[in-house]
């Protein structure tokens, strides 16, 4: 669990929010488990002001629970929600993919193939600390869709990544099916560059299922 002492007194909301972000999708808290102030205080060494104004936009993401004069709440895990949010995100991926395609230029291309070629690396690098490869791989995401002209369809995908990484976060690492996901990123690139939008947007559906196989683990 990360318990660093939060630094510098402007950056503790946003500083002790990016660690607890990161502690709540990696499992650090059990599903359903009541989240006592006083020992988060304790825990990540940190005030109550900026504690409660993390916690307030942790709730309004939906990475945690608020309830009323009781505090906060880690929310449980559910089949049936896993599988609601692994449809949603393929029907509002390929949507996206598509028009990413249909709108992307050069500057988007080279954005792309530099966020392959890290995430690429970063696969095979065996010393590479894991959040970091989560970075690489969140940022690979966001920039192939980043062309779709829709803040609203990439707000809402992004919550869904948040939403879908409480479950794959928490269940045990598959190697194979790792490997597997490591090359649909490679097609991934490809298909985008010669905006093949029927290859990418099945693509895109087989990725998401695969991944979802796994982290359905962590509802058993």
């Amino acid at each position: 669990m990360t318990s660093n002492s939060v630094p510098r007194a402007e950056t503790k909301s946003g500083r002790i929010y990016d660690v607890l972000r990161e502690d709540l999708l990696n499992g650090e808290f059990k599903a359903g488990e009541k989240l006592a102030i006083s020992n988060l205080r304790t825990l990540y060494n940190v005030g109550l002001s900026p504690l409660r104004e993390a916690l307030n936009r942790l709730a309004a993401s939906g990475l945690l629970e608020q309830e009323d004069q009781r505090g906060f709440r880690v929310p449980k895990l559910s089949r049936k929600e896993l599988e609601d949010i692994v449809n949603l995100r393929i029907e509002l991926e390929q949507m996206a993919v598509t028009k990413a395609l249909e709108n992307g230029d050069a500057d988007w291309e080279s954005r792309l193939l530099a966020a392959g070629h890290r995430l690429k690396r970063a696969a095979v690098d065996k010393t590479l600390p894991i959040h970091e490869w989560e970075a690489l791989h969140s940022h690979f995401h966001e920039v192939l869709l980043s062309s779709c002209q829709s803040t609203w369809m990439i707000r809402f995908i992004h919550q869904l990544h948040e939403q879908f990484d409480r479950y794959r976060r928490r269940a045990p690492r598959n190697p194979d099916v790792r490997s597997t996901l490591d090359e649909q990123h490679d097609l991934m690139v490809k298909y985008a560059l010669e905006r093949d939008t029927a290859a990418i947007s099945q693509l895109v559906r087989e990725h998401i299922l695969l991944s979802s196989q796994v982290a359905l683990a962590s509802c058993e």
